[in-house]
């Protein structure tokens, strides 16, 4: 079989098993966060964190409780850092430095799992297993609870409530996230992913020394980072890691497991709202940009010419070889399209175009279909914009799903849409006015901007993958990267919130023969076009100094 043929064929696998998903997930989903019954589990949580469930919240309330919730997760997560050193099951490992300790709370609270840091070098089980992983439950659990909130925003009329975060944040966790993290971890361990609290080992000789290697509990771990499109690995080599991704079947499974939840929530939208066809339409927009950059980028990867390259059939350096690049192409465009940053091959050694195709799928505001919760509030705030530009090529009052969107509500969809693009090109550009943070490109020219420009745009995409030629490990990238992430989810959940707010206290408008059919055809297309061209718009520029030079010169 032509490894062409075995990329298309494993597209096509995934997608069957996306479309087997679709449907009772989603509703399940709805389900969920319209119930007004509560598990025991749920209640006994509620009690031991003295919240009362059924209070509903406006959106200021909703956002003090997602900020203060995260505020001492930053907090927990650091101090854990810094106390390693005195913990059992440290494997030794000293206290984690300060910077590093700031980087890497902000990194998995702000669910981007940014990692400056050798995961088998640093952490040990306590942080592994009761710092790093409950982290990637609960902060993918507030994605969700927000896009919740902003659908509901949407549902409701003449009011300002959008339910209760504490209720959303524990019911995502429980009913969504662990059921599906239980199945799918014994799933890879069947595929031969470890899952222990071993200690350090000598397993050899290699090059003149020992080599070692810690076990741990890395199959619970790897998949709910996959699953809450978190990213951050056990170990340096994340899913190219055979400990966390052994053979091609683990891999399409952790693909399946990052797409599977934001593609679901389109349906769990619909059924909230109370029409499918909005729910199919925003599917649609994302499924069509997501298989769009995977077949550019698999005839990118594939079709590069050199003699190298057609001896592999195709470029094969910075890849395993047990995933080739039918495997590694699907994987990079499904990590980078959402909020995950996993990794199972090395972004540096794609074509100039293939890392190209990464950055820009960061830079969409990774919305194709993007991270748990995120993916779909920053695309129902695409689709607020697209209404609006549709509103004004006709002259008529825009309206979204019998809410008006007047001055008040874009305002806050373009506060949500400056934000990323001012983190990710301002620390950029001072990085580079700057001589010391400069000094840590592995490489010069168009590929080593290319490296600074993708560290800031996945910081502040909260996505967490990385080009792997830049040294970040210093105190000016753990530290402004870490600025970058936590301003890059935080500040835009407020305009979502204050969007599901101002959208709930309006009175619904009924349809008439000029409102804009946001369930059509032509509604999609119109997105997908709004989408590509404000990102074109907005970082062109930074590209064609970075990958696209790169590109055109190789």
């Amino acid at each position: 079989m032509s490894p062409v043929l075995a990329g298309v064929l494993q597209l096509l696998a995934l997608m069957a098993a996306l479309g087997l998903a679709y449907r009772p997930l989603g509703d399940h989903m709805a389900r969920v966060y319209s119930s007004d019954k509560h598990l025991r589990v749920e209640k006994w949580i509620y009690k031991a964190i003295g919240a009362n469930p059924s209070v509903e919240m406006r959106w200021p309330a909703y956002l003090r409780g997602v900020l203060a919730f995260s505020a001492v997760s930053v907090l927990f997560l650091h101090l854990l850092q810094r106390v390693q050193g005195s913990l059992p099951g440290s494997l030794g490992f000293s206290s984690i430095d300060p910077d590093q300790a700031f980087n890497t709370a902000a990194s998995f609270v702000a669910n981007t799992n940014w990692q400056s840091y050798y995961g088998e070098q640093a952490m040990g089980h306590v942080v592994q297993t009761g710092g790093l992983a409950v982290q990637n439950f609960v902060s993918a659990a507030v994605g969700i609870a927000v896009a919740v909130a902003l659908v509901r925003g949407f549902a409701r009329s003449r009011t300002g409530e959008l339910g209760n975060f504490w209720a959303d944040l524990v019911r995502g966790v429980v009913r969504i996230l662990l059921p599906i993290s239980v199945i799918g971890a014994l799933v890879l361990v069947a595929c031969g992913a470890i899952q222990n609290f071993s200690g350090i080992h000598e397993v050899g000789q290699f090059m003149g020394g020992s080599q070692q290697w810690n076990g741990g509990a890395v199959a619970s771990q790897e998949v709910i980072k996959v699953l809450g499109t978190n990213g951050g690995g056990y170990f340096n080599a994340n899913s190219a890691h055979p400990f966390e991704n052994p053979n091609p079947l683990s891999n399409l499974f952790e693909i399946f497991l990052i797409l599977v939840i934001p593609f679901a929530l389109t349906r769990t939208f619909g059924r909230m709202v109370g029409s499918l066809k909005q729910g199919y339409a925003i599917l649609a927009t994302m499924a069509t940009i997501w298989l769009g950059f995977t077949a550019l980028m698999m005839w990118t990867e594939f079709a590069h010419h050199g003699p190298a390259f057609d001896i592999a059939g195709g470029a094969m350096e910075g890849k395993e070889t047990r995933f080739g690049i039918g495997g590694s192409s699907i994987f990079a465009v499904a990590t980078t399209l959402t909020s995950t940053g996993a990794v199972n091959s090395f972004h540096s050694s794609f074509t100039g175009f293939g890392g190209g195709i990464t950055m820009l799928g960061m830079q969409l505001g990774e919305i194709a279909p993007g991270g748990v919760g995120s993916g779909l509030y920053g695309m129902l705030i695409m689709a607020i914009i697209a209404v609006f530009i549709a509103g004004l090529m006709v002259g008529r009052t825009p309206e979204y799903l019998g809410k008006k969107i007047g001055t008040r509500e874009i305002k806050f969809a373009a506060c949500y849409i400056l934000v990323t693009p001012a983190l990710v090109l301002g620390f950029t550009a001072a990085s580079f006015a700057l001589d010391t943070p400069a000094n840590s490109m592995t490489n010069s020219g168009a590929h080593g901007f290319a490296e600074i420009l993708y560290a800031y745009t996945s910081g502040a995409n909260n996505n967490g993958s990385a080009f792997a030629g830049l040294n970040a490990d210093t105190q000016w990238f753990n530290s402004t990267i870490g600025i970058a992430m936590l301003l890059g989810r935080f500040l835009p959940m407020v305009f979502v919130l204050a969007l599901a707010g101002s959208l709930a206290e309006q009175r619904p408008v009924p349809e008439s023969a000029g409102t804009l059919r946001t369930e059509k055809p032509l509604f999609t297309g119109l997105l997908v076009g709004t989408i590509m061209i404000i990102t074109g718009l907005t970082y062109f520029p930074a590209l064609a100094l970075g990958p696209l030079a790169e590109g055109l010169a190789s």
